[in-house]
This record gives structure tokens, C-alpha cells and sequence, in this order.
């Protein structure tokens, strides 16, 4: 856009003004003055047009303003209203996201409900002249609120500065045939682990819930590390003793480039003068777009293929390059980077590379990787989310609440069809998807979270009782997290326990399987998940449990593999039942095995061909009990110490 007429924005500001008459109220009558008609809360009259010239810095009408007497009815007549059942046939872009400026295009209340008035506004005492202005701390949710406060107005200029700078798009003429996509401004204040105000970040998105899949995109999965992959490489990392960085992709998505052909709207606040007409054409992706991820993602692989990586076969999201003292290895989570490396000067190398390709931010070493807080020390790299839990507790109401010693009742059974009164579900899927992602430090609530969360489609008044019960638990464990010690010569090997219980379901009667891995002393992975058939015997229910540990272990194996570019042992899988034991060896049992699905015989591939070794763990030493059931108080501590939960200094 270098031929092309720069860009420009006007802001103005609100204010509200005591009358020399008395207070009067945003529309210019005094309050409570019978022929006072409706405010909006813009500040202008409902039902009144705004007169094209009119001055936008006055609040009041001329006549109330300037002393005329209270309740003067305006000058102009009121404008007919608009009435419409349905939408008017014309309307092809049926946007939800309502612009000021754009006509209604559906029915109004009046229309609806009949001739009714709008409620009287709360009462606000100003100071003469006073700006209404967002507090510093808060998200504007519209560009008019965000316009008010320079801190968002200087966001939104580095955000547009970097879009041209990019060459994002061009300004040109709506060709016939094509729909222009609405942008809108989206506002975030970024915090630290501590809740600080690090940025206020303005984000221009495109509205890209009305792409139509086959017409403007094609397709749009981008890969990402899974958290498995992430806390392995911070294991391995601890165990070498490498030190572990993070960066940033200043406006990653900005520098996807599409194939498709795609056309926006200008974006509010920043109209093109002389040119308001036009629209802009898009030559690289935007936030909000379908595609984005995938052409971001796209951009990213080659770049990093063009400097010698090579994307992992077991986890799309991790790349490596180099071998021995010279290994880098780079995880990739949308524009987060963690990179890591024997030799620090090949890991400041790549950062000066990356410097050259994108505009980066070197955030130093890993401390706040989403929402995970990481520690590293000279002794051990430590994992934790006591931000995230106390926010979650302030959520839940249960910040100064009594703490507890286990996460659910021991022999608690909860079902889909009780009696009890409903809650709210809205609420209780949200602390539930909030437990959820504090389980990536916290293998001991795996099992408490997984039960409750098979209540989420019609959850009830015991179902919430159980979930406050675990925040209970979490309020006296918040401190509590991973620790990954530096090991000189640890132990390299994978070590996976498997168990189930029988029958817990009281709905379906189905087992829990609980899958645990290390790597040395150190949890990798967990997982406390209900088995898809119902087992006829404890061999079963075992043997199920088995073969989704093997499956397991065959991906950390080769994920090992991968980052360390070392051949990795083949795990050993330890087991509680000497029954299942037997029938992952040999095709025994013929009476308890014979209607066992045909995939969950993988486990016996597995040991023949010598990719794992299945070995017998007494139910004492097997750590994986924690997963499948509630436990008592003194049972659950034990367990939860021997798998790595341990309070963080």
C-alpha cells in the first residue's frame, strides 16, 4: 500500500457534564422529568435520528444545554420505526456481530412485545467534566470503549503498524462476485504468573465464522506439541542438564501466507481517506481466519526445514537438528518455541536465525509456558500451577475455604440418573474444564477429575458436591507440583505401571484404566480413563488396561528416540494381575479370552516381537492404583509422594 493514501483514525472522547439548571441526564433532560424521553447509554434519545453536522462533543440537546427549560420536547420528529417480522429478503450478510453504523436486520423489542419503555438508568455522580473511561486492568469489549483509553489506542497502532509492515494485504476494488469478511478489534490485557499487567494487546481478527468450508478454505488442522511431548522434553532436559529458552512469533498468523483468494472489510478506526469504498485484499493470513492456523503452520515447517530440522515421525509439533553435543531440539505450540540443546551456543545460533526469518521475542529461559509455571535450578527443573489453582478457587467461591486431605470420598459411587435437584450446567462444565488442564502437574487428581467429568451433560447437586469436595483437596495443595531432578547418570529407561479397577461405573458398569509412565523417577504421562467395553472378569478388565499402556509406551518410545537421537530401551510395563500377565504372553485362558476384541491382543504383539516387557508388580509397589479409584487418606499420600506430587519451595 506505498502508492496508496495512508490510514488515519479520530478519536474523541465521552464525557458528562453537570448543567447549570441541575443534573441532567445523557439525553439532556433533567432526571426524573416526566417529558424526559429514553436514554441510550451512548447518549443520545432512543428513537431519536442523530442530525447529520450535529456536534458529537456535546452531550445534551441544544435547548437543555444552553438553559432552555427542562423538557422541551426536540425540535425534529421522531423517526417510524422500523418493522419487519422477518428479515428483509435482500439481506445476504446476516452478520450476529452488529455494527453501529450498519441498519437493524432483525426485529426490535417493540416489534415483538408491543410499545414498551426502556428501563430508567442507575444514577451516577461525575465531577464536572469527568472522562467515563475504562478502569486501567479491565478488556474493553468494543473499539467505542477502547478508543477512550490511549494505553488501548497505542495497542492498536503497533498492531496496525506491524500489519502493513508485513505487507498483510492491498487496497483494490471489490471484485463482482465476492463477499468482503467484516474485521472487529479484540482487546487483552496480558498478565504474569504473579497477575501483573506485563501488555495491553489489541488484536485485529477477521470475522471468520461466515467462511464457508469448500468456498473461502479448504482445510485448517494445524499440529501443536501435545503437553505428553513437552513435559518429556523438559524430562530429558533435566536429566542432560540443559537449560531450556522460550520465544515468541511477534503476530504469527500475520505471516502465513494463503492460497486462497480472500477479501476484508477496513478495519474500524483505520479507513483509508479518499478511498472508504474499497476493501483489502488479503495476501498473507489474519487472526480469526479458518485457515490461519494451518498457513502459520505451514510457514513455520518449511522455515525450520530450511535450516536443517527434522519433524519428529512420533509428534508433528517437535523438531530436531543436529546430533550428539551439538543436538537443538525446538517445540512448537502455535508461535511458542521452547528450545533446548546440549551446547548453549548452537541454542543462541538458531535464535539469531530465527531473528533473521520473523520478528521474534526472546523471552529467555522457559518460567511460563501456558499457564504452567517452570522453575529451573542447578539441581532440578520444577513444574507447577499454583497461579491457575488460586484463580480457580476464586472462580469457584473457595478461596478461603477449609481444606481437605483426599480429592473424593473413598468408595464414593455417582450416577447419571439421580434424584438430586439440577445445578447449573454452564457452571459446573467450567470448573470441570478448568480441573481438567490443572491435571497436566497434578497426576494425583486425575482419577477425581475424570469421574466427575462423565457428569457434565445433566450435572446435579451431588455431582457438584464432589467437585467443591476436590477443590477443597487442590485449596491445601496448591503449592504442590513435579520435580524433575538433574540427573548425571540417572536411569534412561521408560517404566510404565498399568491397573484397573472392576466394575466402578454403577451406570454402565464399565472399569477404570489407569496407564502411569516414567522416565527414571520422573512422570512423563498419565491418563484415568473409562474402558470403551464392559469386562466380564478382573483378567479382562487388566488385560484391557495392558494393551492401552503398550500402546503408550510404543509412542514414548520412539518420541524418546526422537529428541535424544538415541536408540531408547524397550520400557517395562508392570502389572498386578498374574492372569493378564500369562495371556499377554501366551494364548491361554482360552475360557476368559475368547470374545476379547481382536485390537486389544496388541499387547501380546508387543512383548513377542520384544518392543516391551511385561513384568509383575505386587499391589503395594503398583503406583497406578491411584488412577483407577478414591483411596483412603493415608494410601492416597503414600501414592502420591511415590508418583512425584510433592510441595514445591
Amino acid at each position: 500500500m506505498a502508492d496508496e493514501e495512508p490510514f488515519h483514525v479520530e478519536y474523541t472522547t465521552v464525557t458528562a457534564r453537570y448543567e447549570e439548571a441541575g443534573e441532567t441526564q445523557l439525553g439532556g433532560d433533567p432526571v426524573g422529568s416526566p417529558g424526559g424521553s429514553p436514554v441510550h447509554p451512548g447518549g443520545m434519545s432512543v428513537g431519536t435520528p442523530a442530525t447529520p453536522g450535529a456536534s458529537t462533543s456535546g452531550i445534551g440537546s441544544p435547548g437543555s444545554a444552553h438553559g432552555g427549560a427542562p423538557g422541551t420536547p426536540a425540535s425534529a420528529a421522531p423517526a417510524p420505526p422500523v418493522e419487519f417480522a422477518t428479515p428483509p429478503s435482500g439481506a445476504l450478510d446476516l452478520d450476529n456481530d452488529h455494527d453501529d453504523e450498519a441498519p437493524l436486520r432483525f426485529r426490535t423489542i417493540d416489534n415483538v412485545l408491543g410499545p414498551s419503555g426502556v428501563p430508567d438508568l442507575a444514577e451516577r455522580e461525575l465531577a464536572v467534566d469527568e472522562d467515563l473511561l475504562l478502569a486501567v486492568g479491565d478488556e474493553p469489549a468494543t473499539f467505542e470503549e477502547a478508543r477512550r483509553e490511549e494505553c488501548w489506542r497505542q495497542a492498536m497502532k503497533e498492531e496496525m503498524a506491524s500489519i502493513e509492515q508485513n505487507g498483510t494485504w492491498k487496497l483494490v476494488n471489490l471484485p463482482h462476485g465476492h463477499r468482503p469478511i467484516g474485521l472487529k478489534w479484540v482487546f487483552k490485557v496480558k498478565r504474569d504468573e504473579a497477575g501483573a499487567i506485563v501488555k495491553h494487546k489489541a488484536r485485529l481478527v477477521a470475522k471468520g465464522y461466515v467462511q464457508q468450508e469448500g468456498v473461502d478454505f479448504e482445510e485448517v488442522f494445524a499440529p501443536v506439541a501435545r503437553m505428553e511431548s513437552v513435559r518429556m522434553l523438559l524430562a530429558v532436559a533435566a536429566r542432560e542438564g540443559w537449560l531450556v529458552h522460550h520465544m515468541d512469533v511477534k503476530s504469527a498468523f500475520l505471516n502465513g501466507e494463503l492460497q486462497e483468494e480472500v477479501y476484508v472489510r477496513q478495519p474500524p478506526g483505520f479507513v483509508a481517506a479518499g478511498h472508504e469504498g474499497k476493501v483489502l485484499k488479503l495476501q498473507k493470513a489474519l487472526y480469526g481466519l479458518r485457515q490461519a492456523p494451518r498457513a502459520w503452520n505451514t510457514k513455520l515447517d518449511a522455515s525450520l526445514r530450511k535450516l536443517g530440522f527434522r519433524r519428529c515421525a512420533s509428534e508433528h509439533g517437535m523438531y530436531t537438528r543436529g546430533a550428539g553435543k551439538t543436538r537443538v531440539v525446538v517445540g512448537v505450540y502455535v508461535d511458542d518455541l521452547i528450545i533446548t540443546g546440549a551446547n548453549p551456543e548452537d541454542v543462541g545460533a538458531f535464535k539469531d536465525e530465527m531473528h533473521r526469518l520473523f520478528r521474534m521475542s526472546d523471552l529467555g529461559l522457559l518460567s511460563y509456558y501456558l499457564g504452567i509455571e517452570v522453575k529451573q535450578g542447578r539441581n532440578a527443573i520444577t513444574l507447577g500451577q499454583a497461579a491457575y489453582a488460586k484463580k480457580l478457587l476464586e472462580k469457584a467461591g473457595l478461596a478461603s475455604c477449609k481444606p481437605i486431605s483426599t480429592p473424593m470420598e473413598v468408595r464414593l459411587k455417582l450416577s447419571t440418573k439421580s434424584t438430586t435437584p439440577t445445578v447449573d450446567a454452564t457452571m459446573y462444565r467450567s470448573l470441570v474444564g478448568s480441573l481438567r488442564y490443572l491435571v497436566h502437574t497434578r497426576p494425583d487428581i486425575a482419577f477425581a477429575v475424570g469421574y466427575v467429568s462423565r457428569f457434565m451433560e445433566t450435572p446435579r447437586q451431588e455431582h457438584l458436591v464432589a467437585v467443591k469436595h476436590l477443590l477443597r483437596y487442590i485449596a491445601g495443595t496448591v503449592d504442590y507440583g513435579l520435580v524433575y531432578p538433574r540427573l548425571s547418570n540417572g536411569v534412561n529407561n521408560l517404566i510404565g505401571y498399568t491397573d484397573s479397577d472392576m466394575g466402578g461405573d454403577v451406570d454402565e458398569r464399565r472399569c477404570t484404566a489407569g496407564v502411569l509412565f516414567f522416565l527414571g523417577d520422573m512422570p512423563v504421562t498419565w491418563q484415568s480413563q473409562k474402558q470403551k467395553t464392559v469386562a466380564l472378569s478382573t483378567c479382562e478388565a487388566e488385560y484391557m488396561a495392558g494393551a492401552a499402556g503398550a500402546c503408550q509406551a510404543v509412542w514414548l518410545v520412539q518420541l524418546l528416540s526422537d529428541i535424544t537421537g538415541d536408540v531408547a530401551q524397550p520400557p517395562a510395563l508392570k502389572m498386578d494381575n498374574q492372569s493378564a500377565i500369562a495371556l499377554s504372553k501366551n494364548p491361554v485362558l482360552h475360557d476368559r479370552s475368547k470374545h476379547i476384541d481382536t485390537k486389544f491382543h496388541f499387547i501380546r504383539e508387543c512383548v513377542d516381537s520384544g518392543k516391551i516387557s511385561v513384568e509383575y508388580a505386587s499391589t503395594q509397589e503398583q503406583l497406578a492404583d491411584v488412577l483407577t479409584k478414591a483411596l483412603g487418606r493415608a494410601r492416597f499420600c503414600e501414592l502420591r509422594d511415590k508418583v512425584g506430587v510433592v510441595k514445591l519451595k
